[in-house]
């Protein structure tokens, strides 16, 4: 289910780069156009900051980016989600590289911003940079595998008793749960992470004893 949804992130992520970081790349290669005759300089050498169009293009391609950032770092997410997005855009650079010419005709929207952005970023080779830096989680073992908690899939494991069990081994052995300063669970009767410092206590506790009935003295006079 966890690479099934990374397929859905995929064309997301693939929609994002399309639509917001071609778009927006396309409006920073644009000179403003002052007093009927081309600007040498982005925003006609003004601040950018007082750009609409700059803004604009900025934005698109920081949400493109962030988007791209958190699918390639986030540990949760399949590696999916960025690496298919990846291998399309290198796989397309490759074939930009043996023929031009279908390389272009194969982009979408060709006579549309988008379409116009994509094929400057192929052009360009910012195509290929971000397919290298996408498909790096495919490459990272940890990524293709869900954390399990300790125990998982024993026998029992669904068991209260089991669980408690497998905790207070684990606070045994250091591997990060237990009491103790800093560890911020708590080992009393009502906490559901039990140690095994408190459990050898437990069944260590003298039991209570039933009071001592003493016979009644005999009688001196029988």
């Amino acid at each position: 289910m966890r690479h099934l949804i990374g397929f859905g992130l995929a064309l997301v992520l693939a929609a994002a780069v399309f639509f917001g970081a071609a778009w927006g790349y396309l409006r920073l290669l644009r000179l403003p156009v002052v007093n009927g005759a081309v600007s040498a300089l982005p925003a006609g050498g003004g601040s950018l900051l007082h750009s609409s169009n700059v803004l604009l293009a900025f934005a698109a391609l920081s949400g493109a980016a962030i988007l791209a950032g958190i699918w390639v770092a986030a540990p949760r997410i399949s590696p999916l989600a960025a690496g298919l997005p990846g291998l399309v855009l290198i796989a397309w650079t490759i074939l930009y590289g043996v023929s031009v010419r279908r390389a272009v005709r194969y982009i979408p929207l060709k006579n549309d911003a988008f379409g116009t952005g994509f094929e400057a970023l192929l052009f360009n080779g910012m195509l290929a940079a971000v397919g290298f830096v996408l498909i790096i989680p495919l490459f990272v073992p940890s990524r293709w595998r869900r954390r399990v908690p300790p125990g998982y899939g024993q026998p029992g494991f669904d068991q209260p008793a089991y669980r408690l069990s497998a905790y207070g081994d684990a606070a045994a052995s250091g591997a990060g749960l237990g009491s103790g300063p800093g560890s911020g669970l708590s080992s009393g009767p009502g906490s559901p992470f039990i140690s095994s410092d408190w459990s050898e206590s437990t069944a260590t506790m003298p039991q209570p004893q039933p009071p001592l009935v003493q016979p009644p003295p005999d009688d001196p006079w029988q």
